[in-house]
């Protein structure tokens, strides 16, 4: 009996390497795998076990918060400067139609949040779901849309722009535009800007809904959920729903646009909040969120984070829809369509979206028990797949 010290020799080399590739690869995916799954651990314990949010009434909260006018104009104080309006419609919730009707009860005032610059995007909307006229002669719904804008941050085109938007504001009239610098870090400055117009030139509408450009609205069928709550039991009070994040954890890499450093949020988990491409407030939360932002420090600048610190702070929780899409686009079929309410991503086709999701004669062939029984067939294979699991959960293809 002997032993082959060459082989023995070869199966160490062997061995060697493949613990040196695991070591390598889990070094260079550490912070990956530290994010979606320690942080998340971390911050689902301490979100759900711990759920101690009394550092909002203390390190968040700002001294004082006041409203100027200057020159005639409203600004808003959001701890980051005051921004004057340079294109406001304050009696945009006010008036009547064509025929006499009053707009004044309004049911939805809809915000867009759009940058400068995406032109296209903001008449593709006035032309498909954000068609006030659309709204008002096919559903009789009060929907008032606006657009939420800063200035162009590019100093050497902002004239141009600027003068663009003014002449694009002259034909539609739906431009609200405030002069602060239109960027990424102060979408919390726009958030701020739709609750504080809202609640100075709206305060009547029923419900007030906050979406970016590149978001597909089924406004029928939101229109057709918004009539519902009202006439539910409960009167369309408290409410704020959408697609909802339950104790996401900062994220602490350098290299993300959402980084969040611990000197601005050191603690391991957010309030729930839902996803800023689109969400729906009732009229009484609104003024909720409003009174927030004159108290708390608005230098958290993922304007959806802001939104879920200011509904802790006032005691509104989120509601869960499961056809509020999140950062993905929801499959394409009119299985889908019957029920979607928004869908995120759609910068191009919006138009085409519309026409195939409002098409009457598309939904004719799925009624009845055999055209239910295969849509939930259909809605199983699309939406019970990781593919999808930013739009709608699996669940959604049951109702």
């Amino acid at each position: 009996m002997f032993m082959n010290f060459r082989r023995i020799h070869k199966c160490q080399c062997v061995q060697l390497l493949i613990t040196g590739l695991v070591l390598c690869v889990g070094m260079v995916c550490w912070e990956e795998l530290d994010h979606y799954v320690v942080s998340h651990m971390r911050s689902y314990t301490y979100r759900y076990l711990v759920n101690s949010y009394d550092f909002l009434n203390s390190s968040l909260t700002i001294t004082s918060k006041h409203r100027h006018r200057k020159n005639g104009s409203d600004s808003v104080d959001g701890g980051l400067g005051n921004y004057p309006y340079l294109i406001n419609h304050p009696g945009k919730c006010e008036g009547s139609d064509g025929d006499g009707k009053s707009w004044e009860d309004v049911l939805l005032l809809l915000f867009v949040k759009s940058s400068p610059e995406n032109f296209q995007r903001r008449q593709a909307i006035r032309d498909t779901w954000g068609n006030e006229s659309f709204l008002w002669s096919e559903l009789g719904a009060s929907v008032r849309v606006v657009f939420a804008l800063g200035m162009y941050p590019d100093l050497r085109r902002r004239s141009r722009v600027q003068n663009a938007l003014l002449q694009e504001d002259k034909a539609y009239g739906d431009l609200i535009q405030q002069n602060f610098v239109d960027t990424f870090h102060n979408l919390t400055t726009k958030l701020i800007l739709q609750f504080h117009w809202g609640h100075e030139y709206c305060p009547q509408a029923r419900f007030l809904m906050s979406a970016d450009d590149d978001i597909f609205i089924h406004t029928p069928n939101l229109v057709k959920y918004l009539r519902q709550l009202v006439s539910s039991q409960s009167g369309a009070k408290d409410l704020w729903v959408g697609h909802v994040h339950r104790g996401a954890p900062p994220i602490r890499r350098k290299d993300s646009k959402y980084h969040v450093p611990y000197d601005l949020y050191p603690w391991p988990s957010y309030p729930d909040y839902t996803a800023g491409a689109g969400y729906v407030v009732s009229g009484d939360v609104a003024a909720k969120i409003y009174h927030a932002t004159l108290v708390l420090n608005s230098s958290i600048y993922i304007d959806d984070v802001f939104m879920g610190i200011c509904a802790k702070a006032m005691g509104v929780s989120p509601q869960e829809h499961i056809y509020f899409s999140g950062e993905g686009k929801a499959p394409y079929h009119p299985c889908i369509y019957d029920h979607m309410i928004t869908s995120h991503g759609h910068a191009t086709d919006v138009r085409s979206l519309w026409q195939a999701a409002t098409d009457p004669t598309v939904y004719n062939n799925y009624r009845g028990y055999m055209g239910n029984l295969y849509c939930t067939a259909v809605r199983v294979m699309l939406l019970c797949l990781p593919y999808y699991q930013n739009t709608y959960s699996c669940m959604a293809a049951f109702t």
